[in-house]
């Protein structure tokens, strides 16, 4: 039998404590707000539901006139578990139902693909189920003939010359890939596309002949988060009614030891002749990242967006809380802050400025994939590496860190894994500009 799960605007009686949060009356359990500021109510949801499961409750009915959309999503966000051998009923939302069922929807695939082995998620897994993912969206909003899709993996990536991918994915047994796929909806062949987003796709990170150690290593099945996070992005925009043209870059490979690996010393020669010398196969997202940019840029979109799980710097800045953000695109950076203070995520800016692209040096080619100056700002030297991949860098290009997608432990508000957080956002993004394209 489902515990039945009620909001309050009063506070807890004294015997459950000082400014409880939660009480208990029979086989109820009430979630008390009065005692927070409003803003923070949210919040204040999804560390209960956090409380609740922590309790060892599984299957849960949310009653009451209090509960709205928010709160729904909220607690459904601190109540999901990696395990996922749980129940929430939702009570009825009437026209946000669609709403919230987009999200569970999205941030699920999100999560799931993400917390899954890398023995199941190998880069031509993750490349099938972003493409199955994304037509399901589209089905459902009736614009399934509105996705197409090219997928080149294995030796294919080295003869059609996408040196990145292939330099990091071929000392793998599971073959790299790249995704392309079209979101079409204007029925048009030629129109114009509105935006392209670039996704890393490792699905496991050793760090190459640059090892890590084991207890960095055993998050690494994660490392596709960003890659993740923009299907998932992607798939709540076309639910929410995005009606311009969008092309998705998925870079897929693994990244490990073996006699056929990349080395340290070796160049790669991009199709743009861009040559960049590897000084760290720990450095890998960014090497495969740049054939997706390359893509990207030749579409002569209004706005560039790529995602990766691309540096620890970037997380020692914000933790696991944070998506962090990097351009020179100002209005750019305004409007994704404005989405995520619309969809209460959090992002926080970082620098990336012109000087960071010369601390990337390097005397054999024209850069390194690692900085050349004794102490740098991580986040930032990776990102400059990216901008050599982007035509016009200073404008129109977001280059997302996103640190917050997994967990390795969990929080008042998360269980261990992965987050989803970012999916909202994005998705918000792509839709506020579209509205002016």
């Amino acid at each position: 039998m489902a515990m039945q799960i009620l909001l309050s605007t009063e506070k807890a009686s004294q015997a459950w404590g000082d400014n409880a949060l939660l009480s208990f009356n029979g086989e109820q359990a009430i979630i008390h707000l009065a005692q927070n500021n409003e803003k923070n109510h949210r919040t204040f949801v999804q560390k209960a539901a956090r409380k609740l499961r922590g309790q060892g409750i599984k299957d849960v009915e949310l009653v009451g006139e209090l509960w709205q959309l928010e709160y729904c999503w909220v607690f459904y966000q601190g109540f999901y578990t990696a395990k996922q051998d749980w129940a929430v009923e939702f009570p009825e939302l009437g026209e946000d139902h669609d709403e919230l069922l987009a999200r569970i929807q999205c941030g699920d695939f999100v999560r799931e693909i993400i917390n899954l082995s890398s023995s199941v998620i190998t880069p031509i897994e993750l490349v099938r189920r972003s493409v199955d993912f994304i037509s399901e969206q589209a089905e459902q909003v009736e614009r399934e003939s509105a996705v197409k899709f090219e997928v080149i993996s294995g030796e294919t990536l080295l003869e059609q010359n996408y040196q990145g991918i292939w330099a990091v994915g071929k000392g793998s047994a599971n073959p790299p890939a790249l995704l392309q796929l079209d979101f079409n909806p204007t029925g048009d062949e030629d129109a114009p596309v509105f935006a392209c987003l670039v996704g890393k796709g490792i699905t496991f990170d050793s760090g190459g002949y640059s090892i890590k150690p084991s207890n960095f290593m055993e998050s690494m099945k994660s490392d596709m988060g960003g890659a993740a996070l923009l299907v998932g992005a992607l798939g709540l925009a076309i639910a929410r009614g995005l009606t311009q043209r969008v092309k998705l870059y998925l870079c897929c490979a693994e990244n490990m030891v073996s006699h056929n690996a990349f080395k340290l010393g070796d160049v790669i020669t991009y199709r743009n002749d861009v040559t960049a010398e590897i000084m760290n196969t720990d450095a890998e997202g960014r090497l495969a990242l740049a054939d997706g940019l390359i893509l990207a840029s030749e579409q002569k979109a209004q706005f560039i967006l790529d995602a990766a799980t691309l540096t620890g710097a970037a997380k020692i800045a914000v933790g696991n809380d944070y998506h962090s953000v990097l351009s020179m695109d100002d209005e750019l950076v305004s409007a994704l802050l404005r989405s995520a203070q619309d969809e209460q995520e959090p992002f926080w800016r970082l620098p990336f400025e012109s000087f960071h692209r010369e601390q990337i040096s390097s005397s054999f080619a024209k850069i390194s994939n690692t900085s050349s100056v004794a102490v740098s700002a991580g986040a930032s030297t990776a990102t400059a590496f990216l901008s050599y991949f982007v035509e016009n860098y200073q404008q129109n290009w977001l280059h997302i860190d996103c640190s917050a997608t997994y967990r390795k432990s969990a929080s008042d508000l998360w269980a261990t894994g992965a987050t989803g957080i970012g999916v909202q956002t994005i998705a918000n993004l792509l839709l506020t500009q579209a509205a002016s394209f």
